[in-house]
């Protein structure tokens, strides 16, 4: 394979100061569809199987949730600022970062198949512990591409293309499970989203510059540089740490609502299978369209006011919206609180990945925002944990139905923390942010 193109130039902060082309920054942010697309259809189609499956018994799904996510969670959280902060030093014909992508991406196509025709809860478990590895490895370096080659200048347009490839990836993957319930052939969905991910895999290995050089090793070894990613110099840069926190919290709120969907409509209204299914379009659809709708707006909003305005406004409005579901009496009702989730989810996917590229250093990348996507690898896995755990505790104490309830309220506090978290977050300037200066820590 031949890498196309020439490295991009860089300013004295490490900043690339090359325009991209907007055929360039749809390719650059694609692979977010395939890898957001496997997070969504993998979720549900773990609820689907354990809700429903007959792997457990009612009172025991909770803990079955948990149990298959755990791993993946510890995984997340491990490997990819490792492999991240290791393709910082990588020097390879590809760039530093593809040789991760496209090895990362074909072990989850292996574990998307083991996944589609697992029996049991513990094969579950397993092989969902394995893909979280698989996709680790390729997201962790894929997070450092990015500021590899957006300047200080278009950091706005690309977070606004990343938001929106995350909401179609979440539209590929949350249509496909449903689709394959109501076609009586789940596992289908598992194969469709691996072919999308390598789809928009090969669209940044073949058609996406390098990206920066490596940065050098000075005789040290991988491993080395491994145990580097932990090291305390990290802990300097306060407000990238209080944002990852919040990032964290924020992700756990939208996840406990999407992550335990199938858990909800069956214990809390009664539905069944395919009733659930259709449930899940109408939603999707209502989720989707508010996503689009307000995703740009956003992002050009915080071009002008700031980022930290912007997701203020999404937390409260994500907290009210997991309010209006954890009480709502019918189904219907549940739907508006959704709509306000959509809402929000769109204004954070908008903004929050500007400001994390606003503050990181960027000679660093790979680290950085490997450490940061911690928040995102895992926060879907311990929403679900968190969530499964108090599910079937208050089942057993409150009555059945009364679970999922109480695990949304939760999630509302999940919402409430991330506002709080980000209070010390110190956002650079607009004239600061669009010369490329990292924030004050």
């Amino acid at each position: 394979m031949t890498a196309p193109a020439a490295i991009p130039q860089s300013d004295a902060e490490g900043r690339p100061t090359k325009l991209l082309p907007w055929t360039h920054l749809i390719r650059l942010s694609a692979y977010w569809l395939g890898l957001t697309a496997i997070d969504a259809a993998v979720g549900l189609f773990v609820q689907n199987r354990v809700n429903f499956g007959g792997f457990v018994k009612d009172l025991e799904v909770g803990r079955a949730l948990a149990a298959i996510s755990i791993g993946g969670a510890i995984i997340s959280i491990l490997v990819q600022p490792t492999v991240g902060s290791i393709s910082d030093y990588t020097v390879s014909r590809w760039g530093r970062r593809k040789p991760y992508i496209v090895i990362g991406s074909l072990l989850d196509v292996v574990f998307l198949l083991a996944i589609a025709n697992a029996q049991t809860v513990l094969a579950l478990a397993v092989f969902v512990t394995l893909l979280s590895f698989s996709t680790n490895v390729a997201r962790g370096p894929f997070q450092g591409y990015v500021p590899d080659l957006v300047p200080a200048s278009q950091v706005g347009a690309a977070s606004a293309m990343v938001g929106l490839m995350q909401i179609l990836g979440n539209v590929i993957g949350f249509a496909l499970v449903p689709l394959a319930v109501v076609l009586h052939n789940p596992p289908i969905a598992l194969v469709a989203v691996a072919a999308v991910e390598l789809v928009t895999m090969l669209s940044v290995v073949y058609r996406v510059t390098p990206g920066m050089p490596p940065q050098p090793r000075e005789g040290r070894s991988w491993v080395t540089i491994a145990r580097e990613t932990w090291g305390t110099d990290i802990l300097r840069e306060r407000s990238y740490i209080w944002l990852v926190a919040s990032r964290l919290f924020f992700l756990m709120g939208g996840g406990v609502l999407v992550n335990l969907v199938v858990t909800y409509l069956k214990q809390t209204h009664g539905l069944n299978q395919d009733a659930a299914a259709q449930v899940q379009f109408v939603l999707l659809g209502i989720v989707a369209a508010t996503n689009i709708v307000i995703v740009i707006p956003a992002a050009r909003l915080s071009d002008r006011i700031g980022r930290k305005p912007v997701i203020y406004a999404s937390t409260a409005i994500g907290a009210v919206g997991m309010a209006i579901a954890a009480l709502a009496p019918s189904v219907p009702i549940a739907l508006v609180g959704a709509a306000l989730f959509g809402i929000s989810a769109g204004m954070f996917l908008a903004v929050d990945w500007a400001l994390m590229t606003d503050i990181i250093p960027k000679a660093s990348a790979g680290r950085y925002m490997g450490l940061s996507n911690v928040a995102t690898g895992s926060s879907a896995l311990l929403a679900v944990a968190s969530g499964g755990l108090v599910i079937d505790a208050v089942n057993a104490l409150a009555g059945y139905g009364m679970g999922p309830r109480v695990a949304y309220l939760v999630g509302v506090g999940y919402y409430l923390i991330a506002a709080l978290l980000l209070r010390p977050v110190k956002e650079p300037p607009k004239a600061q942010r669009l010369a490329g200066q990292p924030a004050v820590a």
